[in-house]
């Protein structure tokens, strides 16, 4: 079970697979969404090309027509707030896709993951860089595919919210919609992945 540390979980998992284990790539991947807008230049390039792919990976994940049916098992219970709770549901999916963990183990993906974002340490935001050893710590990025964790990510999604209270709500949905949920998220997966290879071949050329 995970601890309750990993409440901050939040969806960095797909945007760490969604970065083709390009090292530079990924860190801005993993880093975008504590650079706000043209702070991203203050980065080398092939950081910049991250945080632009992490931007697009996102527009297209939000336009989503699975996106659209998977917000509404949260929205009675969350409002304006389900698209976030579905990022993290779309992470849980793709943790426990026995199609992605093919070549290489959940487990030693994430573990390549973290000694990646230590070799980059000086380039992370302060945030970040106060952030990364609890992800390193009690391993996010694996723990996706428990329950527990998913459970505490929706709490951490909470706090962060304005008006929302709790995440108790959401998570109900989860387990309730579960089965549900499962064939919309490994459709929107499919998708994804080929949407963000296109992406990534693309901004490697410019």
């Amino acid at each position: 079970m995970a601890s309750k540390k990993c409440a901050a979980i939040m969806n960095y998992l797909a945007h760490a697979y969604l970065s083709f284990m390009h090292e530079e790539v990924l860190v801005g991947n993993m880093i975008s969404d504590f650079i706000k807008g043209k702070k991203k230049f203050d980065y080398p390039i092939n950081i910049q090309k991250g945080i632009t792919l992490h931007r697009a990976i996102d527009t297209f994940t939000d336009a989503h027509e699975a996106t659209k049916e998977a917000k509404a098992f949260f929205k009675p219970a969350v409002g304006a707030y389900s698209g976030a709770f579905v990022d993290v549901v779309y992470d849980h999916f793709l943790a426990i896709s026995q199609e992605t963990w093919q070549e290489t183990s959940l487990k030693d993906f994430a573990q390549t993951i973290y000694h990646i974002l230590e070799t980059h340490h000086e380039l992370l935001p302060e945030k970040f860089q106060l952030m990364f050893p609890y992800m390193k710590t009690y391993d996010w990025l694996y723990n996706y595919q428990f329950n527990a964790s998913i459970e505490r990510s929706f709490e951490g999604v909470a706090r962060r919210a304005v008006y929302l209270n709790n995440a108790a709500g959401a998570f109900e949905s989860f387990k309730k919609n579960y089965d549900q949920l499962k064939p919309i998220a490994d459709s929107f997966i499919i998708d994804v992945k080929k949407f963000a290879a296109d992406q990534f071949h693309q901004i490697l050329k410019d």
